[in-house]
């Protein structure tokens, strides 16, 4: 089964989330929602990167690589 990793960026304060789901377009709404914790307060969101990896682990060794530093550098490069 398939599994996503995405990033959002808050469409009025200069700040990402990032994280992984097998179900992104759900997992989109409920951000936009309110319904997450940790992304309720900088709503509204856009969703700028949506990459599909073949199962939850590999999405979550991404997911994780991406929010390290030498992730965040090539996330910088790769939304350029």
């Amino acid at each position: 089964m398939s599994c996503y990793v995405y990033v959002l960026h808050s469409v009025n304060f200069d700040r990402r989330y990032i994280g992984s789901s097998a179900e992104p377009d759900t997992r989109f709404a409920a951000h936009q929602a309110g319904k997450v914790r940790s992304t309720k307060a900088w709503r509204p969101w856009k969703r700028i990167l949506l990459e599909e990896h073949p199962n939850r682990s590999v999405a979550e060794k991404r997911e994780r690589y991406l929010k390290s530093g030498s992730g965040r550098r090539e996330l910088e490069q790769l939304l350029k």
